[in-house]
């Protein structure tokens, strides 16, 4: 059967040696969502990681839109978009700055209409021009979800998101989502407490 996503055939990861859960298979399709769930020290984040390619599998075998990685990988990197826990960001740019930054990293220069623009959808019109260390960890973590405001990837992969954000930002990153499904794109996250995303949200417990 051909696909256009992500598929993941007995997947493991390991620490120090130890198996961190049992083998896992599943695949993520265009406009579908997957809730990947888990004990602390489950294996949740390692599996993101090694995903996105940050760390490797200690078993199984990734595949992109039906072509087996690491053949597809280029592709693959240009459609996945990953935050993790660590925001990435620096103290010493403001939030306008890091935005531009980090998305001229990963390749896609943003002009400063649209940046400002995206940090404005993300509640911070009056904090954008500060440096990053002034601002409380949910203004911060709201800097980093902006990138998802004009990201371009297909497939999100995205761990603990709504942490430190108070309602109004998780009704906005909320509406986020459920728009970058409606528009045929894929997410896949951890969460201790469950996203509105409707009927498309898939769960997947890892076991140890």
């Amino acid at each position: 059967m051909s696909s256009n996503g992500l598929q993941v055939l007995n997947a493991s990861c390991e620490r120090g040696g130890r198996q961190l859960f049992k083998p896992t298979s599943f695949s993520i399709e265009p406009g579908q969502v997957l809730h990947l769930q888990g004990d602390n020290g489950a294996g949740k984040t390692s599996l993101l990681r090694a995903l996105c390619g940050l760390s490797s599998l200690s078993q199984g075998q990734l595949s992109w839109c039906g072509q087996p990685l690491p053949q597809a990988r280029a592709m693959f990197l240009q459609q996945v978009f990953y935050l993790g826990h660590a925001l990435g960001l620096k103290d010493e740019l403001s939030a306008l700055e890091n935005l531009q930054a980090a998305t001229a990293i990963a390749g896609q220069p943003l002009d400063t209409p649209t940046a400002v623009n995206a940090l404005k959808a993300q509640g911070l019109a009056s904090r954008m021009h500060l440096p990053l260390r002034v601002l409380s960890q949910g203004q911060k973590r709201r800097v980093a979800l902006a990138r998802l405001q004009v990201s371009t990837a297909r497939l999100w992969l995205l761990d603990e998101p709504m942490v430190a954000l108070d309602s109004a930002a998780q009704l906005a990153l909320t509406t986020l989502l459920q728009t970058h499904i409606q528009q045929g794109g894929m997410l896949l996250f951890t969460s201790h407490q469950p996203l509105a995303l409707g009927d498309s949200v898939q769960t997947l417990r890892l076991q140890l």
